[in-house]
């Protein structure tokens, strides 16, 4: 079974279950008292029951839970009233409901539903106007009748005829406190009946201030109440003694008919949901298992020194190698349950594109490719933020509107696409529009205004384009909800530079623009290639790696103040970690290059020794630490000592990208 339909399983099971438990609290509770909360609480399951299966694409539950939804929308709004016959037409539907679930989740057809829901709509519409039809409400004034929504009608209906008094409480509180201040009155209003509309208003309420009028019903005479809500008070209706109900024969309560499924209990969903704090905690554990494994590994070696190889020995060895299995697996398998399909996160970017194209009146069409690519939970929750940035400036700077699209020869809709794919230990996002391209000129004048470039300097069209990244920087002259403040576009580097990943885009006038983001799978368990400079070991990310290679000092070469090795018929700029982090330079004449980063960011950390590959696991810097440029974090090897892990990404903006005299040079 697909991931993105095991989580519909899952979602869908837990809505029915929880549907059943409000069913079976509505069969307890009609008689003698239902609580509108329960019919709500029905009402929004199925609701969300349609919107899940809709978006899942599974079209026979839709439509059934959209024609539950209406038939409870009718009860809630009491013009249906709520009756045995309607506690066990709801179960029946139920069931079918749940057969239809267990189909999906065995691959197989939904089945033709449609007789179901002509069924539904028949018993709904012979329903309708069987509810009492004498309306309380002219003891209301009409100027407040006016105001409430039908359901606050319906309820304020429901509570005359069960001889609850009305009453309305006015109340005026100050602008900085009236959000707590409402919220008690709220609850104490709560404790004594049922709050059925709360409207602001304006009469006999002093400048700086908020006034509320709150109508609730209640059992209680307006004394007790005013004792206990403690404001200025109205009776609108005075209660009335309610008249004894008879307690509930047995033959009157509602059982669903028992059918064959009905015994069949067990759940077709294996999804469990876990909180991703305690993966977390269990990740912890393992690192913590890393080290003792290694610690292990380490004191075999000192004893075949020492003693050489005997049984002790062997049997040490064996078991730290038993270990080391072992490990790998948990931690493979808990890698595993952290990841998720980016379809999840696509989904949401999608209602974001729906909303700001109505707002800008632009149409847009979507397009998903890899929704089935997983990614860390962790990072997949930290990358919606950048995407959304991205896909704010694609509809508001890049799709043109309608008319000019016309002009151009385009349709006249625009499209977003948005692809995922696993690339080595990477996951590639790419946002892609049909747009007008990013304004080069556009872009280098308003560099050359803030300050960023030089007039007249010569910058290829990467670096000027790159100026989208600063703080602050727009290039949009009217600013709008959607954007134009320059925020945004510098929160996307930031963000992927914490997370280890980078974005690269590409643009063409009138063709479009496509960012590319590029991520590490995950960030929990990594492997790391230990080095040494000067007198200081640190960690650098197998993930951002391709080679090491041996760099006589002789055939390093400057261009542009900066330093650059011919690899391979191409020129491979170098970072020299000493000077980076000013340490004294090692008196050698070679160093090792630690190549790092893809395509045109690829660069080569100068090192003085590689002491080989270790699994670390990155430990935060704190608050105090954690805008220090350079460092991703701390990991812990060998005998308890505990080293800096390079973050890769802020070496290659800080280096290979260097601003000199107001200008960038690459």
């Amino acid at each position: 079974m697909k991931s993105s339909k095991k989580e519909f399983i899952a979602e869908a099971e837990e809505l029915l279950e929880e549907s059943q438990r409000l069913i079976l609290e509505i069969q307890d509770t009609y008689l003698t008292g239902l609580n509108p909360d329960t019919i709500n609480a029905l009402f929004r399951s199925m609701h969300t029951l349609k919107g899940v299966s809709g978006l899942f694409g599974v079209q026979g539950i839709t439509t059934l839970s959209h024609a539950l939804e209406t038939l409870m929308d009718d009860v809630r709004l009491g013009k249906i009233d709520m009756t045995a016959e309607v506690v066990k037409f709801l179960f029946k539907n139920l069931d079918i409901l749940k057969d239809i679930t267990d189909r999906v989740s065995q691959d197989a057809d939904e089945g033709d539903i449609s007789a179901y829901t002509r069924d539904i709509e028949s018993f709904r519409v012979s329903l309708k106007g069987r509810a009492d039809g004498d309306s309380p409400l002219a003891q209301i004034d009409q100027a407040i009748l006016k105001v409430l929504s039908e359901y606050e009608e319906h309820r304020l209906k429901a509570n005359l005829k069960e001889g609850r008094g009305i009453y309305l409480a006015k109340a005026v509180f100050t602008l900085d406190t009236f959000d707590t201040a409402l919220e008690g009155l709220t609850k104490a209003i709560k404790a004594r009946g049922e709050l059925i509309s709360t409207l602001p208003t304006s009469e006999n309420v002093p400048e700086g201030s908020i006034g509320f009028n709150l109508m609730f019903s209640s059992m209680a005479p307006i004394g007790d109440v005013r004792e206990e809500v403690g404001y200025d008070l109205d009776t609108l209706v005075p209660p009335r003694a309610a008249a004894p109900v008879a307690p509930p024969v047995a033959a009157a309560v509602a059982e669903p008919q028992p059918r064959a499924q009905d015994t069949h209990l067990k759940s077709t969903s294996t999804t469990v949901r876990v909180d991703i704090e305690k993966l977390d905690r269990i990740l912890n554990t393992v690192g913590e298992l890393t080290l003792a494994k290694g610690a292990i590994k380490r004191i075999g070696v000192e004893l075949v020194e020492q003693y050489g190889h005997n049984a002790l020995v062997y049997d040490i060895h064996k078991i730290s190698q038993t270990l080391e299995r072992r490990l790998a697996e948990l931690q493979d398998q808990v890698l595993e349950i952290r990841m998720v399909p980016i379809g999840q996160i696509f989904t949401r970017l999608a209602q974001i594109v729906r909303r700001y194209s109505r707002e800008i009146d632009k149409q847009i069409d979507l397009v998903l490719y890899g929704e089935d690519t997983e990614l860390d939970k962790y990072l997949a929750e930290e990358i919606v933020d950048p995407l959304m940035h991205l896909i704010r400036n694609s509809i508001d700077h890049g799709i043109e509107h309608a008319e000019e699209r016309r002009a151009k020869g385009k349709k006249e809709s625009g499209t977003v696409i948005l692809r995922a794919y696993q690339k080595g230990n990477h996951v590639v996002i790419e946002l892609k529009d049909d747009g007008a391209g990013i304004n080069i000129e556009k872009v280098r004048e308003k560099a050359v205004q803030k300050g960023l470039a030089e007039e007249g300097a010569d910058l290829s069209e990467k670096e000027i384009i790159d100026f989208i990244f600063a703080p602050g920087f727009s290039t949009k002259d009217v600013v709008s909800d959607i954007s134009g403040r320059g925020v945004g576009m510098d929160v996307v580097k930031e963000k992927l530079s914490v997370l280890g990943g980078y974005a690269e885009i590409e643009t063409k006038k009138d063709v479009g623009t496509t960012f590319m983001l590029t991520l590490p799978i995950t960030l929990a368990i990594i492997k790391a290639l230990v080095v040494r400079v000067g007198a200081e070991r640190f960690a650098v990310p197998l993930t951002s790696m391709s080679e090491t290679l041996i760099v006589e000092h002789k055939d390093i070469q400057t261009i542009e103040w900066k330093e650059v090795y011919y690899l391979r018929g191409e020129m491979l700029p170098l970072i020299r970690v000493s000077t980076y982090f000013g340490f004294a330079p090692a008196q050698s004449d070679r160093s090792f290059a630690v190549v790092v980063g893809f395509g045109e960011r690829k660069v080569g950390l100068l090192v003085d020794e590689l002491y080989g590959q270790q699994e670390i696991v990155i430990k935060s810097l704190g608050d105090y630490l954690k805008k220090l440029r350079g460092f991703a974090g701390a990991a812990e090897i060998g005998k308890h000592e505990v080293i800096l892990v390079l973050d890769v990404e802020s070496l290659i903006d800080d280096t290979v990208v260097k601003q000199k005299g107001g200008a960038i040079y690459v």
